[in-house]
């Protein structure tokens, strides 16, 4: 009888061994860079790189983006309603408004249409400043930029970071002034973010003004 219940006790905890859930012991590795992040980056010596039918000029009563959730990007900035200073260009936030909300679209620059990271700089540049810079984040550091010391980014820089794993330069943004700046990024369009975010301060390469002949 003693023998009966022994098998029994172990059939019943053999069942309810099976049943409990599994649980995975694998780690996961995060990536390393080799360069150092914006918060600790100073001087750098210059070393490289669609829906319903719209109108031509950017809608201004799109839906504009959320601040995000790290409490850095208020909702005036994510929408660029701030009170602007006499020595602020008016014409930069207003044009960089009117993108505000475009989606993101790899070698388009087209302001509410669609557009990537270079061809929003591109056209704001040429519409504020008539500028032309190169199409190419990384080149437009080398052949339209001379790097400055981050302390020395004023309203209109460029900011460049390396987010691909061959590491050369592959986004830039539009400055604007207290950390901000404004790109497209490519999971939620032209938005404005701080560059004390994580993200950003790791990937952070170089702060670079454009320079004229």
């Amino acid at each position: 009888m003693l023998k009966h219940y022994g098998k029994t006790i172990l059939i019943l905890a053999a069942a309810i061994l099976m049943s409990l859930p599994v649980v995975s012991c694998r780690s996961t590795s995060s990536n390393t860079h080799s360069y150092r992040p914006y918060h600790e980056r100073r001087n750098r010596s210059n070393d490289h790189n669609d829906g319903s039918e719209r109108e031509s000029s950017c809608e201004t009563d799109k839906k504009k983006p959320k601040p995000q959730g790290n409490g850095l990007v208020s909702e005036e900035w994510a929408n660029l309603d701030i009170k602007l200073g006499r020595h602020d260009n008016k014409e930069l936030y207003k044009e960089l408004k009117r993108w505000l909300g475009t989606p993101y679209s790899y070698a388009a620059h087209t302001c509410g249409e669609g557009t990537d990271c270079s061809g929003l700089v591109m056209e704001v540049y040429l519409k504020v400043y008539g500028i032309k810079v190169h199409r190419n984040s990384a080149k437009m550091l080398e052949q339209n930029c001379r790097v400055i010391d981050l302390d020395d980014l004023r309203e209109g820089d460029l900011v460049f970071f390396i987010t691909s794993s061959d590491g050369h330069v592959s986004h830039v943004g539009i400055y604007l002034k207290d950390n901000k700046f404004v790109h497209a990024s490519s999971s939620r369009g032209v938005v404005v973010d701080d560059l004390r975010q994580n993200y950003f301060a790791t990937h952070f390469h170089a702060a670079a003004r454009v320079v004229t002949e």
